[in-house]
């Protein structure tokens, strides 16, 4: 028996198209049970094209689009799997092989881009939307392209390279009305939540300091590697890799085996350094808890110093005024196995007697110092906790209730559901572009090599005009975006 639903398709079907003078209704009858015996069969494939009013196809599945299909791009496919994979962008797929080959149920027989802009020209109208995985400097554009065709985005952190691209990808969100989301995974945990709502409720008290530490860059691991002199010797480039789409905004440059396909992210031109590689994970619950905004100062101290690559190692001193009844913020960030060091007479009460041997033990971290307690994470704020011990025993005995939403399934699940209900998630460009921001000015000073005053209004360091063209990077020629918003 007919669905009411499938009735009624079949006989606005026949109406328009069988159903004319002259026929039978013996022949009606018989064209009418063959159009639903074989026609309404292939309904189901009809019904996953066929958009909805939020974009996604009728079942209810996302078509999503892939720009970037190796390293990061694995967890992407891992976030999105449950949805339709609509086609892969690279520019080495030697290089994604792996990942691709991990997904190969959902990736094996969809359409290949080496360049995306080809790729949502000829295939625009079948894409929801993208996930930008790709090195630092061609976030900005991916996105753009992305939105400025209505798909909803995805963009792995920091959300772009320089602080200009940042501002136009929020004018850009609003601009499209499209869903947007930063792939700072941390976001969508529920301890970044229970972070905000222990400060919300008074527990720490005031907080006027921060502090964050991270062991890298390691020049021998997968990530950094240290050149052996400058400039740069000039290398082949890889038969299968597609360097000048790769170079894609960046001004041309001979092409070095340092470059690809990992250690890209040491160099300036094209990434952020440690800090803009994990600044956005390890500074995001201090962001958002103490509604940080822009800083107004931010110093460097570094161990060496040049402008196109980055240092061995840093402490950054980052100055906020205050805001509203929150006091003034300083955050201090070490990296290059740099630790705090503190004086424990004068955080009696608040830090444990062995606060610097429990430092010296970890890799990475994050501590907001209260007048009450210390609050500390790992790199990323999923397990917090407070700091004396004894505190935090009794603290859990009687903890403040769950005020904020939790998100089950991590980002790429949250942002899914997100599109599908037409709401923006946690780490939105909204949210994110002001995170990348701060990210952003830290990798400015380190670049600078000098303390700077940031004028956030007018988006410029005050008295250095010279400064300009590291807030907003100028374009190679067919690459630019945005300049009207």
């Amino acid at each position: 028996m007919l669905t009411f639903r499938k009735q009624i398709i079949a006989d606005l079907y026949l109406k328009g198209n069988f159903l004319k003078e002259g026929v039978s209704m013996k022949k009606k009858m018989f064209t009418r049970r063959k159009f639903i015996s074989t026609s309404l069969g292939s309904l189901a494939g009809f019904s996953i094209l066929k958009r909805t009013a939020n974009g996604q196809s009728a079942n209810n599945k996302l078509n999503i689009a892939f720009i970037g299909s190796g390293g990061i791009a694995r967890s992407a496919f891992s976030g999105c799997q449950r949805e339709n994979f609509a086609a892969l962008c690279d520019v080495d797929f030697n290089h994604a092989r792996s990942s691709i080959k991990k997904f190969k149920k959902k990736t094996s027989s969809i359409p290949r881009f080496d360049d995306y802009r080809v790729m949502l020209d000829k295939m625009g109208k079948k894409i929801d939307a993208v996930v930008v995985s790709t090195p630092d400097h061609t976030h900005f554009p991916a996105a753009m392209e992305a939105m400025q065709r209505g798909k909803h985005v995805y963009v792995q952190k920091p959300l772009a390279h320089d602080i200009w691209q940042v501002r136009t990808l929020k004018k850009a969100a609003d601009k499209y009305k499209v869903i947007t989301q930063m792939g700072n995974q941390g976001h969508a945990t529920s301890g970044i939540r229970s972070i905000k709502e222990w400060y919300d409720a008074g527990v720490l008290g005031d907080v006027r300091e921060i502090y964050a530490w991270f062991n890298g860059p390691n020049f021998n691991g997968k990530f950094f590697k240290k050149p052996d002199k400058y400039p740069l010797s000039e290398d082949p480039v890889p038969r299968n890799f597609k360097y000048d789409l790769w170079l894609g905004p960046v001004k041309k440059r001979p092409y070095s085996n340092i470059y690809h396909p990992r250690t890209w992210r040491g160099f300036f031109y094209f990434g952020s350094g440690e800090f803009g590689d994990w600044a956005c994970h390890t500074l995001d619950a201090p962001y958002w808890a103490l509604q940080l905004g822009m800083p107004e100062k931010i110093t460097p101290v570094l161990s060496n110093h040049n402008v196109d690559f980055v240092p061995d190692s840093s402490v950054i001193t980052v100055s906020f005024a205050a805001r509203g009844n929150k006091p003034p913020v300083t955050l201090y960030w070490y990296d290059g196995y740099k630790k705090p060091k503190f004086d424990t007479e004068k955080y009696k009460g608040v830090l444990p007697p062995d606060i610097n041997e429990k430092i010296s033990n970890t890799k990475n971290g994050m501590m907001m110092i209260g007048e009450k307690c210390a609050l500390v994470t790992g790199g990323r704020p999923n397990s917090p906790k407070l700091w004396p011990d004894e505190f935090f025993k009794e603290f859990k005995k009687n903890m403040p209730p769950k005020s904020i939403p939790r998100v089950k399934g991590g980002p790429f699940k949250e942002w899914i559901k997100c599109i599908k209900k037409g709401k923006q998630p946690g780490s939105n460009f909204n949210y994110s572009a002001g995170l990348s921001e701060l990210t952003l000015l830290g990798v400015l000073s380190q670049r600078i090599g000098k303390p700077i005053e940031w004028d956030a209004e007018n988006m410029l360091v005050k008295g250095h005009p010279e400064y300009d063209s590291l807030i907003k990077i100028p374009p190679r020629k067919g690459w630019k975006y945005g300049e009207k918003l």
